[in-house]
């Protein structure tokens, strides 16, 4: 008898019918399930996870100020090692920000030394790096797998102007690169194939670091963390080709930057878009729609605050019958929260 569909069972079977949501947006504080070692010092960003074939359960975390990544238990939060060190060699990192995994490859996006670095898991085994002719200032990424050992690799870059600031509009061409990665067996190349940005009307880029895509719909979001209700607080959504769709959403429901962005599917079309509202003090999480981006609901941490990155995982794990939500807390850890219990206190089916 498969252990996580008894416990799936037996939870759905204690819940209150889910609501359809229809009453409008809901709002829900839920406790977290855990928070991973406190490393105040370290200035974690973001979160991903890996499950492998014989029950391991990893959860990764970006260490700006530690120049690693720091590997977790997925299940409990319990630290297990640490990859790299700051330099420039493949292995090693400097200030790494944004991370991905997929299939047995994680990728991370190294914001001082301007690159993408690609390692094995479970052997973290560094295969590649590459970026390194292109990217000025680089935080985010997604990737898409395409053939079997290639991928679609986007990456967003916030360069600046020689002033230290957000550039002029002809030159936000270069806020998103796509990168084509070829992995086979130990050895991995990555070949940008693609930029992209507007330079006019909503489709500007302004300050970019999260990005995710969703194939069936054609929908690649951008969050841009313009702190100006007329630009930013919002959520931009191009096409897998770099073309802006003309679809924003977020605004008026965004309070702060504009953060992590992670979609859970309820089925092949169907789902919701977790995106953080990133606050010290007030820090939320809003859901929406999958396919029409309307609003669905507002959930916060009992503690968790000042959340960069985010991560879904529809993997079942014990004590996650749904799997998790991994959120970044206060540049100190990374906390947990049982997608089940979340679902159940926004009135949401999963």
């Amino acid at each position: 008898m498969n252990y996580n569909n008894v416990i799936a069972f037996s939870l759905l079977a204690s819940m209150p019918l889910f609501a359809s949501a229809e009453s409008g947006p809901k709002s829900a504080v839920v406790k977290e399930v855990f928070f991973t070692t406190d490393q105040s010092r370290e200035n974690i960003d973001s979160p991903a996870s890996w499950h492998g074939p014989n029950g391991e359960h990893l959860l990764f975390a970006t260490s700006k100020a530690g120049h690693s990544v720091n590997v977790f238990d997925a299940v409990n939060g319990a630290m297990i090692r640490r990859i790299g060190g700051q330099g420039a060699e493949l292995g090693q990192f400097d200030r790494p920000n944004g991370v991905s995994v997929i299939d047995d490859l994680m990728l991370v996006v190294e914001r001082d030394n301007r690159r993408v670095q690609v390692l094995s898991i479970p052997e973290f085994q560094p295969l590649a790096s590459f970026g390194e002719s292109e990217l000025v200032k680089p935080y985010g990424l997604y990737v898409e797998p395409l053939a079997h050992g290639e991928y679609h690799v986007y990456v967003t870059d916030s360069y600046e102007s020689a002033a230290e600031d957000i550039p002029a509009d002809q030159d936000l061409n270069l806020r998103v690169r796509r990168y084509l990665l070829e992995v086979e067996g130990a050895t991995a190349d990555g070949e940008l194939d693609h930029t992209f940005g507007d330079t006019t009307g909503d489709g500007r880029l302004y300050v970019v670091e999260s990005i995710f895509g969703d194939k069936v719909h054609n929908h690649m979001l951008v969050a841009d963390e313009l702190e100006d209700d007329a630009h930013g607080r919002q959520v931009k959504v191009y096409d897998y080709e770099g073309n802006f769709t003309g679809k924003t959403f977020g605004q008026g429901i965004f309070q702060f930057q504009v953060e992590g962005i992670a979609l859970y599917q309820t089925s092949e079309t169907s789902g919701y878009w977790f995106v953080t509202d990133q606050g010290k003090i007030n820090n939320y999480y809003h859901i929406f729609d999958r396919e029409s981006f309307k609003h669905l609901g507002t959930l916060e941490g009992e503690r968790t605050l000042n959340t960069d990155g985010i991560w879904i995982s529809q993997t079942p794990m014990p004590r996650f019958p749904y799997g998790a939500l991994y959120t970044c807390d206060n540049d100190k850890a990374i906390s947990a929260f049982d997608l089940a219990e979340v679902f159940q206190a926004l009135s949401l089916k999963p």
